[in-house]
């Protein structure tokens, strides 16, 4: 089992505009899922909805961005979603899901010391994403505990653009894969990040928008966001007068977005843990507000 470097993850995955496949020296090429998908797609020439203004102020206009990620520990567990990368050669177990009617049966290639989100101990979501290398499959759990149960899981192709059925959940809210949305240390370090980044908000709709698969609320309110809509940063933010790791993230906030992925802490935006993070860098995201973005209208955008 080995869980992900920045250097592995350079050459494990390459997330740039065109999503070329960069190979392994012992494993195929494993795309990040192709450069068609609606993750890989720039926004910032896209239209703004209606309302906008409205969704921003439900979402919280005065609240300000934070980075879920970096470096260290917090709680006693890493700070952000690990991902753990396998082999074929890991054997695979069944998963007791709690959510089975909606979770891909699996088998799933669990290593005993598989990195969940928050570590071993811990509450929460408790996420597991895993990575096969040798297949490019990924799988993802949500709320996983030893034996192996889980709340729900899901299964992807990453060189296939195939979106779970509709009303599914999967290791998130919305019935999206994680992987994708994740800001990653090796991209930053590389100057560019080419790809949407996943974030939470603390209410949202009943209803999902694409490519969202599921909706996790009881409130209709129009004013509340929808699973899977897109918002960016606006075209005239200053980000020059950020550090290096903010700065790459704040361009790809402009550039390509980010999608409601998931209930947790407004504007929290997701990535994995490295101890290369920076941490005071990250913190200065913090000086971005919710009234610095807008609503993406992505009505026309799909996969292919």
């Amino acid at each position: 089992m080995r869980i992900f470097s920045a250097a592995l993850l350079a050459l494990a995955f390459s997330a740039t505009a065109s999503a070329a496949p960069v190979p392994l020296p012992d494993a195929p090429a494993c795309p990040l899922f192709p450069a068609t998908n609606v993750w890989n797609k720039p926004v910032n020439h896209l239209p703004l909805r209606s309302n906008s203004r409205t969704i921003v102020k439900a979402i919280g206009a005065p609240l300000p961005v934070h980075a879920d990620f970096g470096s260290g520990l917090w709680d006693g567990g890493p700070i952000g979603i690990p991902i753990t990368v396998v082999g074929s050669s890991q054997a695979t177990t069944a998963v007791n899901f709690k959510y089975d009617d909606e979770s891909d049966a699996g088998p799933y290639p669990i290593p005993n010391d598989v990195a969940i989100e928050g570590g071993d101990d811990a509450d929460g979501d408790r996420h597991a994403i895993i990575v096969d290398s040798d297949t490019c499959r990924l799988y993802e759990l949500f709320s996983l505990y030893p034996s192996w149960h889980a709340g729900s899981g899901a299964i992807w192709n990453l060189a296939s653009n195939a979106l779970r059925p509709a009303g599914w959940t999967s290791a998130d809210a919305a019935g999206l894969p994680i992987l994708p949305g994740l800001v990653r240390y090796e991209e930053v370090a590389a100057g560019h990040i080419d790809h949407a980044i996943r974030f939470t908000v603390s209410h949202s709709r009943r209803s999902y928008t694409y490519p969202a698969r599921h909706f996790a609320s009881s409130s209709t309110s129009k004013s509340l966001p929808p699973m899977g809509l897109r918002l960016r940063l606006r075209t005239n933010f200053p980000v020059k007068k950020f550090p290096p790791q903010a700065r790459v993230v704040l361009k790809a906030l402009k550039r390509y977005g980010m999608i409601v992925a998931d209930n947790g802490s407004s504007w929290y935006l997701s990535g994995a843990p490295d101890s290369h993070w920076d941490n005071d860098q990250l913190h200065t995201l913090g000086q971005v507000k919710g009234s610095d973005f807008r609503v993406v209208d992505t009505r026309n955008l799909r996969n292919g």
